[in-house]
């Protein structure tokens, strides 16, 4: 069957034309005869079969005009109904219009032959690309029998994917969906047979052995129920990535992988206000600092596809500038003013870039974030995350960007360590700015993200695959998590309805114990890996929080998964003293003085109201 489809391929015009010639002259015979009642005496078959004959010879004029022959769309497209509705009856109605005064058959012969002609036109373009989309016997003894989960534009997509694939390697045999309305649904032929709560049954019933989750907009734990109930009917589940990841709005087989522990922490349900985001993005001068690193290279990207102006990415690291441009066009030559090498600790520096460059909104991501490293070194954090910080607020301040997102982070709300102290001062200065500054100046603050260089699955996997043993600091530890690409998506949102000097506090949703994750990765990998405890290290919390003590909670006015806190006032004046040589103690503490005296500042006259 295979052979004869690849025969036919080779002489799709002239065998196109002939059925719909053929097509032409049925419909005018069919239709003369069922005019005169199927008086086959009384019907002028000579004058019908010239006109019928006249209009297929100019319908193939017209078409050839049009190229719809010659492949100008796929078959059975509506790209091709379209054209060949035109061509039908421009040609049809050019008949049926002529015939109205020369009368050489009945008047209602043309316009009812063109309705048939195109009808049967149609029908025979449609049975063709059904017939050539599910062949069984194209698929080899080798292709791997699937159960698809997901009746969506997804697994649409994805199943026509797989049937268009020339080495066959999988092969869809039946759908799952919840959905009610969906139990009798059809995609390319293969049937909705149940819902998921029928997996292992229809699996079995199915000689099914893969399941792939064709699901980019389900949530964590839609993912992990049916990880594990694929686990118990010993299936093996093929995951498409959550909408956030993919690179486009349609997927394939490329697509699929292997389920990970992002899928089963991330993928929150995210409501993006694309409008509002384009709106101060799109057609704008953006700047990122920090663009090399795990967040800002990910913010790059998504600014990147509501078309800025001019995209900046400054960083001080050379090869990740090179792996940043590399990723977003393709080629990474270094050779454009897109790429910006400098230090933010370089006041002078800094200040020429904005001043040459006039940026329109700034996302500020330059900072050093390894908790251990900074509580060694307390000294780098306030050069680096505080003084930076302040020189590019600064900077931008002077020359007037509408708009400028301070990345933070959870550790900032009721601070313990050198990191915290650190991104709770630059909410402060940020707040501080953001009196003066004729634009919008505002922090983002959120936890742990998922695949970020240094973050706890990178070390996980490595001492996995090194034979363990898995180092977790305490049995009961949590952590907020979210990938990367949804907690970007939700900054470039957050920072379209902050108003000035507000900290806007992303939902992370609930918190995890790292200890599940370590178990959960080693399942996954498939070995045997000890675990062991070493004890919280100076400065970590047994449990992340996402807000302080004395700010107001979930207050969401504008979008259901960003919260708006207010940030204290620190003057630039107040960081000046902060020492930058001496011990660790005492640049930690001083840190934790300048951060305990600015909430108590910013405290008193709350509770003076309240009296």
């Amino acid at each position: 069957m295979s052979s004869l489809v690849v025969r036919v391929r080779r002489y799709r015009l002239v065998l196109s034309a002939s059925v719909d010639v053929v097509a032409w002259m049925c419909s005018y015979l069919v239709f003369a005869w069922l005019r005169f009642d199927t008086a086959a005496e009384s019907v002028p078959w000579l004058e019908v079969a010239a006109v019928g004959a006249a209009t297929a010879l100019l319908y193939l004029v017209v078409a050839a005009v049009g190229r719809l022959h010659q492949g100008r769309a796929r078959v059975a497209s509506l790209e091709e109904m379209l054209l060949l509705g035109l061509c039908v009856v421009g040609s049809g109605g050019l008949v049926t219009a002529v015939n109205l005064t020369t009368q050489w058959v009945p008047r209602s012969v043309p316009a009812g032959a063109t309705l048939a002609a195109l009808v049967l036109m149609a029908y025979a373009r449609a049975s063709w690309r059904r017939f050539n989309e599910y062949d069984d016997e194209r698929f080899a003894d080798g292709s791997t029998r699937v159960l698809v989960v997901g009746a969506g534009d997804a697994g649409r997509e994805l199943i026509g994917s797989m049937m268009r694939d020339p080495a066959r390697q999988w092969r869809p045999v039946a759908i799952l969906d919840d959905d009610p309305r969906k139990r009798h649904l059809r995609l390319r032929q293969i049937p909705v047979v149940g819902t998921t709560e029928s997996l292992a049954e229809k699996a079995a019933e199915y000689h099914v052995h893969t399941v792939v989750l064709a699901l980019p907009s389900a949530d964590a734990a839609t993912i992990n129920r049916l990880r594990l109930a694929a686990l118990d009917a010993e299936l093996a589940v093929k995951v498409l990535p959550a909408s956030t990841q993919l690179l486009d709005d349609h997927v394939g087989i490329r697509d699929l992988r292997d389920i990970n522990l992002t899928d089963v922490l991330g993928r929150n349900q995210l409501d993006t206000d694309v409008a509002a985001i384009a709106d101060y993005l799109t057609g704008r001068r953006v700047l990122v600092t920090g663009a090399g690193g795990s967040i800002g290279s990910e913010l790059c990207r998504q600014i990147h596809r509501f078309a800025p102006a001019e995209l900046m990415m400054l960083d001080r690291d050379e090869s990740a500038l090179h792996a940043l441009q590399l990723s977003i066009h393709g080629r990474a030559l270094l050779d454009s003013d897109e790429v910006i090498l400098c230090d933010i600790r370089d006041r002078a520096a800094v200040t020429a870039i904005f001043a040459a460059r006039r940026p329109d909104v700034v996302f500020h991501a330059a900072a050093l974030k390894h908790l251990p490293m900074l509580e060694q070194y307390p000294a780098e954090a306030v050069k680096t995350n505080i003084a930076g910080t302040a020189n590019v607020l600064d900077a931008a301040d002077l020359v007037v960007v509408d708009r400028f997102v301070n990345i933070s982070t959870d550790k900032a709300a009721n601070p313990c360590s050198v990191l915290g102290y650190s991104k709770r001062i630059a909410e402060c200065l940020t707040s501080a700015t953001a009196q003066q500054a004729a634009g919008t100046f505002l922090s983002v603050r959120f936890g742990n993200v998922l695949g970020s260089r240094g973050s706890v699955l990178t070390s996980f996997a490595k001492q996995i695959a090194e034979g363990g043993p898995v180092t977790v600091t305490d049995p009961d530890v949590t952590r907020f998590f979210m990938t990367i690409e949804e907690a970007c998506q939700l900054v470039i949102q957050a920072a379209a309805i902050g108003g000035p000097g507000e900290a806007l506090v992303l939902d992370m949703g609930e918190p995890v114990r790292i200890l599940d994750v370590a178990h959960q990765l080693i399942e996954q990998s498939g070995t045997r890996v000890s675990i062991e405890f070493t004890g919280l290290r100076e400065g970590e919390k047994m449990h992340e929080e996402l807000f302080g003590d004395d700010e107001p909670q979930h207050v969401r006015p504008v979008h259901q998964l960003v919260s708006h806190v207010p940030v204290p006032l620190m003057p630039a004046r107040s960081v000046s003293a902060l020492p930058v040589t001496g011990t660790a103690d005492a640049v930690r503490d001083a840190m934790a003085r300048l951060c305990a005296a600015t909430d108590a500042s910013a405290a008193a006259p709350q509770r003076e109201s309240v009296r």
